[in-house]
């Protein structure tokens, strides 16, 4: 089912963890709802580089949440958050060129060099740019 466009409720509710371990992943309305505004702000995204987003995680449940060591306040809970790579860009130059745009995003990260971590809120978006290194450690912008 097309949330928008270019994105689909099984893209941004798939778990390979959720389905080794059977577990539920399926959103309640409130995090359906939230999912349909952070596909729109990843319609966004994929304008802005002309070029198809890899989603590899977006909506989980507590659950699956706790099982992959996510935050307890984590906003994939909520589906508020999705963590992506674009095609032929790299994670570095993704979170560059998203923090320089209109894009409303919440928090972009650049997690561990690999993929970019992208929030959106119902409120006012705080546009919080961080990077994260091993070990866990948060740094203030993109470093």
């Amino acid at each position: 089912m097309l949330i928008t466009p270019h994105f689909t409720l099984d893209e941004m509710t798939f778990s390979q963890l959720a389905a080794r371990d059977g577990s539920d992943n399926t959103p309640p309305p409130e995090a359906r709802a939230n999912l349909q505004l952070l596909c729109e702000t990843l319609e966004q995204v994929r304008s802005l580089f002309g070029a198809p987003i890899v989603i590899s995680s977006a909506f989980r449940s507590e659950k699956v949440n706790r099982l992959i060591g996510g935050a307890s306040n984590s906003q994939h809970v909520q589906g508020l958050a999705a963590d992506f790579t674009v095609i032929e860009v790299g994670p570095r130059e993704t979170v560059r060129r998203i923090s320089e745009s209109a894009v409303p995003f919440d928090q972009l990260i650049l997690e561990y060099d690999q993929w970019v971590h992208l929030s959106v809120t119902r409120g006012t978006p705080r546009r919080q740019v961080l990077t994260i290194r091993k070990g866990g450690r948060y740094l203030a912008g993109l470093q």
